[in-house]
Parts: structure tokens; sequence; C-alpha cells
């Protein structure tokens, strides 16, 4: 199980400016969430806090890969994580009145007394988000290199033969064409 604390960051001390910290995140990680729709990731976090008086801006940078399964043949596809995101955290005398109150998903309100921002979550987000929803092969004609040839197959016996010409419940509907004009 991942250390809690690896993912707390204690900003108080840090000097007003820019600071840097990096996450390598692996299946460990994702242990106490629950199941993925990925495999084996190899994920680089870099988090670039900058800190102001009264808010923070931290940028979350996501590189790394991961693999998933297509969509299409249902075979083993490795795909690359990279993607940024934002998110400002703003000092307030009433953070959960305001974080109910606000809007904008990327604007998140901590308590003026807080001394540690927790990032574990918005980098469970993060790799999330840097999934693509479809996870097919790149190759149209399913002929790549992870391509599962069973499901390749299949598929090209339930393709519709051609041989046949048209189908007949469509005939006498040519007449229309004409009229749309």
């Amino acid at each position: 199980m991942s250390n809690r604390r690896e993912f707390e960051i204690a900003f108080v001390g840090l000097k007003p400016g820019v600071h840097e910290f990096n996450y390598r995140i692996d299946d460990r990680f994702f242990e106490e969430y629950n199941e993925q729709d990925f495999r084996n990731p190899d994920a680089n976090v870099k988090l670039l806090l900058e800190k102001s008086n009264g808010f923070m801006i931290l940028r979350f940078e996501i590189g790394g890969k991961t693999e998933v399964t297509c969509d299409r043949c249902n075979g083993n596809l490795p795909i690359q994580l990279f993607d940024d995101f934002k998110v400002m955290i703003k000092m307030t005398d009433d953070p959960d009145l305001m974080n109910e109150q606000e809007e904008d998903p990327d604007v998140y309100y901590i308590s003026r007394g807080e001394s540690h921002i927790d990032v574990k979550d918005w980098i469970y987000e993060f790799i999330n988000l840097s999934i693509p929803m479809q996870k097919t092969c790149e190759y149209e004609s399913m002929d790549g290199p992870y391509c599962n040839p069973a499901a390749r197959e299949l598929l090209k016996n339930m393709r519709p033969d051609e041989s046949q010409g048209t189908n007949p419940i469509w005939k006498g509907l040519e007449k229309f064409k004409g009229l749309e004009e």
C-alpha cells in the first residue's frame, strides 16, 4: 500500500515561487481505489506548485504508459499517457461553503489554518482522465501489431456479402430520390 504521507505537501514552509514534485505511479498506487480500466501503469507525474500569498496553482504533467483492452478486438493495447491539468487552491475562512458554491472544478478552497495538501486524489483523477474514452487500435483495417487475430477474422466474417447486391427491402425507394429537390 502506498504511504499516504508521500502525497501530502507541507506548503506552509515553502517560500513563494515555483516548487517541483515528482511522483512515480504504478499498480500499488491504485490498490485502495476500485478496479481500473487499465493495467500495469507506469506513470510519471510532475507537479509544479506555484505558491503566492493567499493561493497556489498546481500544474500536473502526466506522462508514461499503461495497458488497456481494445474496444474493437479485445486485445491488449499499450497506450501512452500524456496530459496537463491545472488546479487553483485558494485559502478562505469557510472552505466547505466555498467548495460547495464554486462552479469551476479547477478551483478548490482550503482553510487558512491548513498546512498540508493531499494531491493523491487529484493524481488518481488526472491519470484516469489521461486515458482516452475510446480505446482502439490505430489501424482501421485492424492489421496492427496489437490486434487480436481471432477477433479480426470473426469481424471479417460478419461483413455483409456484397455479391448479393442491394437489399430488396429498399427496392422502390429510388423513385423518391427525385422528390427531395
